[in-house]
């Protein structure tokens, strides 16, 4: 190498380095904060004194966690909706209507069937209040009134009895069979019930229900002697129906013609065939009006009642059972086409002798899907089978759940749907333990503790009609006798006596008014609109730009693990090469004596810079300049002797 260039790559190397290619992180970080564009990171460095820098850096990390907590604050709304809702005027859609009789099947052709349970039911009111069943209606009167109860011949009492149970005895209780009392195992599950009390409040009245195997048990106690008997008495109800065809249990239940007496909508007549029948397990014949029966769906033109449903119902009283129901009525329930009607559960009431008029209002929702929330398009992700065959909805995932869970704990379902085989009827003879394990099951639901609840999501899609009942006497007292008398003409084919307004009821079903609302969700934030938000908390704090981001990423993160990395690397490869070095033999001990190292002579002269660092010789005096030789100033001959031709001639 030639002089100058080695020259060069001494001053090369002994220059300080700055920037990304600073040797230590130190270095880095001090050319970082001098060149940064970033406001508060150059204070730091250039400002005088401990206290001011301190709170430079105080201001700087309190801006930057500000930032972090804005940004992670954006980043966690992110996934949030906004609600917009929308107000429509236009032709709507009528919905379906179903309407059942409160009484599921007419007396006289269930009373056969019944005949052995409602003894018993008879015989244990006499026991527990002390009176026997007396009415005046005519079908009692076919009914022996002096017929003896035995308790030795009580079939249901021996399979469900009925107790009675003293406050403070919780081991105890007296059995109506056999009037003795008791012990009692297992856990007591007490309903109460304000409705009435047996003899006092100091006892209860429940029954025991039981395992196979017996070995499991579970009471049920009811303050109200009425809870008490009404229950027993489905429980067997329930037990005897499930085991008759469902072809036969549709013709002792009531036919659309003797239910419906007169059908107007939107001012035109209409009939029975345009109601469509539902065998329900628990009410019997419902008929469903606008079922979009051959793919058509009723619409109405205008709001109010002129224009809606206008039924008379004929529910025949007098075919009721008097243990199975206590009110008269029928139930009614307004949902869409496609939806199964869980009259048991949201069924309106319409009272006898009364014009119940229930205006509707509709709204349609749209909810977002993943990730805004938990809902479902169409239950395809629910991992429960729909097994009533309608559209999707929360209410039919709960039921199917509990329907499912009932096949796999009992062997048997309680509804009437189609079910995955060998599913059937619960009933006694079939499964003996299907009443204690629906009660368990029952119990267990309301616990949300056979995980239906956390599985099933609500639709993301719904139609909901808003309901507004108002009730009026009907008929009016002038207008009662003209009108039950025509309307008895006009069934005169379907009922055989004269009509008695305690077993009509009137029911109006119309718009309040066409306006349709709306509720959509959509997405309140946007990728853009985040990066904005970003942005503005940035330049807030920090007065940083996506350039100054990218800068940081740089510095802090590839520079200074290059930095590390580098430094890392030296260190093993002079740590390979300590160990691949081989021993060197031990010189011989030197006279000790005294360097200057500012004798050192390398082979290159010292550039400045290095000669600036050299450290002083120990104990050495630096010579000083020495003060000037003011004889020099004299002139004197250049040379001893000089030649003959350059010889200045003397004066004379």
């Amino acid at each position: 190498m030639a002089p100058g260039e080695k020259i060069k790559a001494k001053i090369k190397k002994n220059l300080p380095v700055t920037g990304p290619q600073a040797p230590t992180i130190k270095e880095l970080m001090r050319w970082y904060c001098l060149n940064t564009n970033t406001h508060g990171c150059r204070r730091i460095v250039v400002s005088r004194g401990r206290l001011r820098r301190l709170l430079w850096i105080l201001f700087t990390l309190t801006a930057v966690a500000l930032i972090f907590w804005q940004c992670a604050l954006l980043i966690l709304s992110f996934y949030t909706v906004s609600v917009s809702i929308k107000v429509h005027f236009q032709k709507l859609d009528f919905p379906a209507v179903t309407i059942c009789n409160i009484n599921p099947y007419k007396y006289s052709a269930v009373r056969d069937l019944l005949a052995e349970l409602e003894q018993e039911t008879r015989g244990a009111l006499k026991t527990l209040y002390g009176f026997s069943e007396i009415t005046s209606r005519k079908r009692r009167e076919d009914e022996s009134q002096n017929s003896a109860w035995e308790g030795t011949g009580s079939k249901f009492l021996n399979l469900i009895p009925l107790l009675v149970f003293s406050q403070g005895e919780t081991g105890k209780a007296r059995d109506f069979l056999t009037g003795r009392k008791r012990k009692v195992s297992g856990s007591i599950i007490h309903k109460a019930s304000d409705v009435m009390h047996v003899h006092d409040s100091k006892e209860l009245v429940g029954f025991q229900l039981c395992a196979n195997d017996t070995s499991n048990c579970a009471v049920y106690t009811f303050s109200s002697g009425v809870n008490a008997i009404q229950e027993w008495y489905k429980l067997h109800y329930m037990n005897i129906m499930a085991q008759v065809p469902l072809e036969k249990k549709i013709n002792m239940s009531y036919s659309a013609e003797e239910l419906l007496v007169t059908c107007f909508f939107d001012g035109v007549s209409c009939d029975a065939r345009n109601f469509t029948l539902f065998h329900h397990p628990m009410y019997g014949n419902c008929y469903t009006f606008n079922n979009r029966e051959n793919e058509t769906t009723l619409s109405t033109s205008m709001g109010g009642s002129e224009y809606g449903l206008q039924v008379i119902l004929y529910v025949n009283e007098e075919e009721y059972n008097p243990f199975l129901v206590s009110s008269t009525g029928a139930k009614v329930i307004v949902h869409r086409q496609d939806e199964y009607p869980f009259i048991e559960d949201v069924g309106t009431e319409i009272e006898t002798a009364m014009a119940t008029s229930i205006g509707m209002h509709l709204t349609e929702s749209f909810k977002l899907g993943e990730p805004y929330s938990q809902c479902t398009e169409d239950g395809s992700d629910v991992p429960v089978e729909n097994i009533y065959g309608a559209a999707y909805s929360l209410q039919i995932c709960l039921n199917s759940c509990f329907q499912a869970k009932m096949v796999e704990k009992c062997g048997c379902a309680q509804y009437s749907k189609p079910l995955p085989p060998p599913a059937n009827y619960c009933n006694y003879q079939q499964h003996p333990n299907w009443m204690y394990c629906y009660y368990q099951l029952s119990q267990a639901f309301v616990r949300e503790e056979l995980g239906c609840q956390s599985v099933c999501k609500e639709a993301c899609s719904f139609k909901e009609w808003t309901l507004t009942t108002s009730l009026a006497q009907w008929p009016s007292e002038v207008s009662e006798k003209w009108l039950l008398s025509v309307l008895t003409w006009d069934q005169g084919q379907q009922i055989k006596k004269k009509l008695n307004k305690t077993d009509l009821a009137k029911l109006l079903i119309f718009y309040k008014d066409l306006n349709q609302r709306s509720i959509m969700e959509s997405p309140a934030n946007s990728i853009e609109m985040l990066l904005s938000n970003i942005g503005g908390q940035l330049g807030l704090w920090m007065s940083c730009s996506v350039v100054c981001v990218i800068e940081i990423i740089e510095v802090f993160f590839i520079d200074s693990l290059s930095i590390i990395a580098r430094h890392q690397w030296h260190k093993a490869k002079g740590w390979w090469a300590r160990r691949q070095a081989p021993p060197c033999p031990e010189a011989p001990p030197s006279p000790q004596g005294r360097d200057n190292p500012a004798l050192n002579i390398d082979d290159d002269l010292p550039t400045f810079t290095s000669a600036l660092r050299l450290p002083p010789a120990p104990a050495a005096q630096v010579p000083g300049t020495p003060p000037p030789r003011y004889n020099t100033l004299r002139l004197e001959r250049a040379f001893s002797s000089q030649l003959s031709d350059t010889q200045v001639p003397a004066e004379s």
